[in-house]
């Protein structure tokens, strides 16, 4: 409910042209807005380069102990279900973490002068790409077109990179559990 003394919302014009001083700092705000989705997509391969780390000192300390292991196991169906269930998540968390790695590219969406592939395929030989450029950078309203949609785009793959990194931990965080399932498993089963 409004208060007599709020002034009245006016709906955003997105046709209007931003005054001269102003149009610096939207500049300013799309090329950080940019960084820092960039900045995500870098957090998600750097998480993702984690969790491999961990899988390899973790693969490290468990074959130093296999070959002792191996020789009491033999026979322990259960322990051996627990084990390759583990292996299987194993196997699941990592393949997530190397998709992480994977470039994606988004191809399907109008040329812009701001998406490297664009700039070697779509708009000529280096010439025409800088008078292209150049016609870009002056149009304001074009010129914040293509830096939202470089934005847009930006934001779909590092929320690619999000989904198989949190697809990673999940499968981590059940790797542990089994893999102490197993260990508790195989230390009551010595006992009896």
């Amino acid at each position: 409910m409004k208060t007599p003394d709020q002034p009245e919302e006016k709906p955003i014009d997105l046709t209007q042209q931003p005054k001269a001083s102003h149009t610096e700092e939207l500049v300013d705000h799309y090329w950080g807005s940019m960084a820092h989705v960039t900045s995500l997509i870098k957090a998600s391969e750097l998480k993702a380069g984690l969790i491999l780390s961990f899988y390899g000192i973790l693969l490290n300390f468990i074959y130093q102990g296999t070959g002792t292991l191996l020789m009491q196991l033999q026979g322990d169906t259960i322990l051996y279900i627990l084990i390759a269930c583990w292996v299987v998540c194993t196997a699941v968390s990592v393949f997530f973490c190397v998709r992480c790695f994977i470039p994606k590219i988004e191809g399907k969406f109008s040329p812009n002068v701001f998406f490297f592939g664009d700039v070697i395929r779509k708009f000529g030989d280096v010439k025409s790409f800088s008078k292209t450029f150049y016609e870009v950078s002056l149009d304001e309203h074009r010129l914040f077109q293509q830096l939202g949609e470089q934005i847009y785009i930006i934001s779909k793959i590092a929320a690619w990179k999000f989904k198989n990194v949190q697809r990673a931990i999940w499968f981590l965080a059940f790797g542990l559990l089994l893999l102490f399932v197993s260990a508790a498993y195989y230390g009551v089963s010595m006992f009896m």
